[in-house]
C-alpha cells in the first residue's frame, strides 16, 4: 500500500516538475495580457511595467526548461505565442497610446509593422535548429528596447519613435548573428 502511494506521488512530482517552465511562460502571457487590459484603459504606466516583469518570467522559464531538462516543442510553441503577446503586441499598443497615435494612420502602420516583424522573427526561431546564436534581434529583446522607451517618451520627439520601431523591426528579422549568453 505505501509502494503504491509513493509511486503516486512520485509520479505527481514528475507532471509538475515536467510543466514547471510552461507555468512561467503562462504567467508571461498573463503579465503581457494584464499589460495591454491596463494599456487600452490609459493606464500606461503598470501596462509598462507588467511588460517588464513578463521579461522576467520569460528569463526563468527557460533557464527552468533547461535547468530541469524538460525543454519541448510545445514549450517552445508556447513559449513563442507568450512572446508576441508580451513583447511585440504589448509594447507596441503602448508606445502607440504613448506617442504614436498623434500621427494617425502611419502611427497604425508603425507599431503593427513591429508586431509583425515580431511574428516573422519568432515563426523563423521556431523552424530553425539553435546552434547557440540568435537569427535576429530576440523579440523580448526588441520588445523590451521599446517598452523602456516608454521612459523618455517625454523626452524626445514622437517621431523619432517610428524610427526606432523599424530599426528594431528589422533587426529583428535581419540575419545579424547575436550569441546567447
Amino acid at each position: 500500500m505505501f509502494m503504491i502511494e509513493r509511486e503516486r506521488i512520485d509520479s505527481t512530482v514528475k507532471k509538475v516538475k515536467s510543466q514547471s517552465a510552461n507555468f512561467l511562460t503562462l504567467i508571461n502571457l498573463s503579465l503581457g495580457a494584464l499589460a495591454l487590459m491596463f494599456i487600452v484603459q490609459d493606464n500606461l504606466k503598470t501596462g509598462f511595467i507588467l511588460i517588464f516583469l513578463a521579461g522576467l518570467f520569460d528569463r526563468f522559464d527557460g533557464m527552468v526548461a533547461r535547468k530541469l531538462n524538460i525543454e519541448s516543442d510545445f514549450g517552445k510553441q508556447l513559449d513563442s505565442l507568450c512572446d508576441l503577446i508580451s513583447f511585440g503586441i504589448a509594447p507596441a499598443l503602448l508606445i502607440h497610446e504613448a506617442v504614436l497615435q498623434q500621427f494617425g494612420v502611419p502611427g497604425v502602420i508603425f507599431s503593427i509593422i513591429f508586431m509583425v516583424c515580431g511574428a516573422i522573427r519568432l515563426a523563423r526561431f521556431n523552424i530553425t535548429e539553435f546552434t547557440g546564436s540568435f537569427v535576429g534581434m530576440p523579440i523580448t529583446i526588441a520588445g523590451c528596447l521599446l517598452g523602456i522607451s516608454y521612459l523618455t517618451v517625454n523626452l524626445m520627439p514622437g517621431f523619432l519613435f517610428m524610427f526606432l520601431i523599424l530599426a528594431l523591426s528589422f533587426f529583428m528579422i535581419s540575419t545579424i548573428s547575436i550569441k546567447k549568453r
